[in-house]
């Protein structure tokens, strides 16, 4: 048997990991600036981590939902303490496009008579059903999830906005408010409260797609909370559990639960919030969301002091930044790679997409910074 072929490879085998550097299976180090799409989030092989998920995995890695797990109450109650929202609820699941699958779905059963969903342009919340039908890319949506439930809006232009609130029908309105596939665009404070206060006023749920933006990879532990917004439904994944395979919705107490309206096989098991615990421990102890604030704001501006031509913006916040090029991503992409030995990742066609470990210092900001000088653009 073979893979099924859907993704081009760089060809690197990377089989160890420490802090911020990777190494393949030939010995080259590199400077891992992608994180694995925003995945590592306390750095690759951090001992308390490998401690913590070892010592579980000496006592039970798995059961089922059938059954109370103390490590999933320990987690809701770690999890609404740091990220200011106590009184919501917690529900785990595996991957961020289940996340939102369920954020959806727990939107549409507060909303039954209701078909429409409005996003972003340029939105990514994911490849299942629902959460690829408010993806605004066609060509990864089969025919079978083109239903057009979805109308897609301009961000940071309100008016659309409100007419489609006031036109009825919506059962939930989705936000990433910091874009990562769309190319690190970044909602306003403005858009963002006059949106927040549309879906009141509309009766909408407000779902906050902090899959890749959050878990304090802009400087606070929520993206939207540098907007002055409460989302009534927040989604996290990526690194939750610093690449155990975990994701969660946080759910307004305005939800009340009922037996059966959601439920997972695999989520919120033992292994993978020992996994999400440990994680926690590291960003508390380590001050990591001020590092990606402090680090956020060094590397950004180290960037645009190279004062290069081909760079045309730097926007972002925290470890989540975008380097708009005047030419295509690809052309200092695979020689960043190939010669300077440095991941880092792209969007749209002519983006640097930087979303690096939360524990990324200065000295090696400046490193990334001079392999960025050195690279040498190349055609393919």
């Amino acid at each position: 048997m073979k893979l099924f072929d859907v993704y081009p490879l760089f060809d690197v085998n990377i089989v160890r990991g420490k802090g911020c550097k990777v190494w393949d299976d030939k010995g080259q180090e590199y400077l891992d600036m992608y994180g694995g799409h925003a995945v590592i989030s306390i750095g690759h092989s951090h001992p308390h981590y490998i401690k913590k998920v070892t010592e579980q995995l000496n006592k039970i890695g798995f059961y089922s939902n059938s059954v109370v797990n103390t490590l999933q109450r320990e987690l809701a109650e770690r999890l609404g303490k740091i990220s200011g929202y106590d009184d919501y609820q917690l529900f785990l699941v595996n991957s961020g496009a289940e996340a939102n699958e369920n954020a959806l779905k727990l939107a549409s059963f507060r909303n039954p008579n209701y078909m429409r969903v409005l996003a972003c342009e340029k939105a990514f919340h994911g490849r299942t059903s629902l959460a690829v039908e408010v993806s605004h890319n066609s060509k990864i949506r089969a025919t079978l999830n083109d239903n057009h439930h979805v109308r897609f809006l301009p961000m940071n232009d309100i008016e659309p906005w409100i007419r489609e609130l006031s036109r009825g029908g919506i059962c939930a309105v989705i936000l990433e408010c910091i874009q990562g596939v769309g190319g690190v665009q970044m909602a306003t404070p403005e858009f963002a409260q006059k949106l927040a206060y549309a879906c009141k006023r509309y009766r909408v749920p407000l779902i906050a797609d902090e899959i890749q933006c959050g878990y304090g990879r802009s400087g606070k532990f929520f993206a939207h909370q540098w907007l002055d917004i409460k989302p009534d439904i927040i989604t996290v994944a990526k690194g939750i559990a610093n690449g155990f395979p975990m994701s969660a919705v946080l759910i307004s107490p305005d939800f009340a639960p009922e037996y059966g309206q959601l439920g997972t096989t695999f989520g919120g098991n033992h292994l993978a919030c020992a996994a999400a615990l440990a994680t926690l421990d590291v960003i508390e102890e380590e001050g990591l969301i001020e590092n990606a604030r402090v680090v956020g704001d060094y590397l950004m501006e180290g960037i645009k002091n190279i004062g290069s031509s081909h760079i045309k913006e730097v926007r972002g916040r925290g470890l989540m930044i975008g380097i708009e090029l005047d030419m295509p991503h690809k052309f200092v992409r695979k020689p960043l790679i190939k010669h300077e030995h440095c991941f880092t990742g792209a969007a749209g066609e002519n983006i640097l997409r930087l979303l690096p470990p939360l524990c990324l210092t200065k000295a090696e900001a400046d490193d990334f910074i001079e392999r960025l000088i050195r690279v040498q653009p190349e055609e393919d």
